[in-house]
């Protein structure tokens, strides 16, 4: 359980991956940042299974400056994974999160900040004008971005920058795996939370070697089916696979009902005159019953897992009025979703 005392209002969550060049510059530079602000803050630094010296440099930092905290995992699990653990073990009220590689200027945390005390509940960066390759990084990123917006519908710009803040109790409510870290406002989205942008530079890497490619796009890409799924039916998969079997059913039947006609009325082969048809009539009419059980599969599933786990199917924001000053009184409530640590 987190300590109530420790809570401080900001936590700067920084993973890092072979980035000992990059390390003591941007500490210093978040250092100047943060103290300008004059509130009360912490850095939690995440070595992703670095190969290099940069858990060493890290773990110096660590011992000279108590508000840092260094959270080293076994091996390298990926940006998500990192990005959960500086999550779990930070005890900010907002939560900046950031690359290691200093491409993101610790300089425009003010302006994240300022965008949060007007109220939103997740603050996302956007990389207005990019500096990295045309072909292999913007335009993908221009297109993974452009179908995020258009399913997820959250007008955003840049899912893709890791430049974000957070309230604490919007990150509570999701579970992170994969590649979903930049879908977060998506996936919060669905709890109603408030989401704004603001511009950020994006300088280029100074030093280490990116460990970015094109084929993370390519699962970015198929990650995002799995979150169009969660964010519309996930609580109604027969809805969609439901709708998938009606649609088969519906054509495979009537083309099988139009060749029966066929054969009793007119006395044809249908096998040899419309054999194609036959069997993708057929294959419709299966198919569409394989859909529908998928789907009532699913609905199984959902109620077994929203009843077992007790998961909420809503999120509430805050209480209002005599009943949530008794349930004040007496403890405070649990936001749905959270564990309770």
């Amino acid at each position: 359980m987190r300590n109530e005392l420790s809570r401080v209002a900001y936590s700067i969550v920084v993973p890092f991956y072979n980035e000992q060049e990059n390390v003591p510059q941007l500490y210093v530079r978040i250092i100047d940042a943060m103290d300008a602000i004059g509130e009360s803050y912490e850095m939690v630094f995440i070595d992703d299974g670095s190969r290099d010296s940069t858990f060493r440099q890290l773990c110096e930092i660590a011992q000279a400056d108590e508000r840092v905290v260094v959270v080293r995992l076994r091996r390298n699990f990926g940006q998500t994974a990192a990005l959960k653990a500086g999550f779990d073990h930070s005890n900010g009220e907002i939560i900046i999160s950031m690359d290691g590689d200093r491409q993101h200027d610790p300089a425009e945390i003010p302006r994240f900040i300022e965008k949060m005390k007007e109220g939103y509940d997740i603050v996302s960066g956007w990389r207005v004008e990019r500096t990295d390759h045309w072909l292999m990084r913007q335009l993908p990123s221009r297109v993974a971005n452009h179908i995020m917006a258009k399913l997820s519908r959250v007008d955003l710009h840049d899912f893709g920058t890791t430049f974000k803040a957070y309230r604490r109790e919007i990150l509570s409510e999701i579970h992170l795996y994969g590649e979903l870290h930049r879908f977060i406002p998506a996936l919060a989205s669905w709890a109603g939370a408030s989401i704004a942008e603001v511009p950020i530079t994006n300088t280029r890497r100074a030093s280490g070697k990116s460990n970015y490619g094109i084929s993370r796009t390519i699962r970015v890409l198929l990650d995002l089916v799995s979150v169009k799924f969660l964010l519309d039916y996930s609580t109604r998969p027969l809805q969609l696979f439901g709708l998938a079997g009606l649609a088969c059913l519906l054509i495979g039947g009537s083309i099988d009902l139009w060749l029966v006609v066929e054969k009793l009325v007119r006395d044809q082969d249908v096998i040899a005159s419309h054999g194609p048809l036959l069997l993708m009539g057929t294959a419709l009419v299966v198919g569409g019953i394989q859909f529908i059980a998928i789907g009532l599969i699913g609905e199984l599933l959902t109620r077994t897992y929203y009843e077992s786990q007790d998961k909420p199917v809503y999120t509430v924001r805050e209480l209002r009025g005599r009943r949530a000053a008794a349930a004040g009184r007496r403890e405070p409530p649990r936001i749905a979703g959270t564990s309770g640590r």
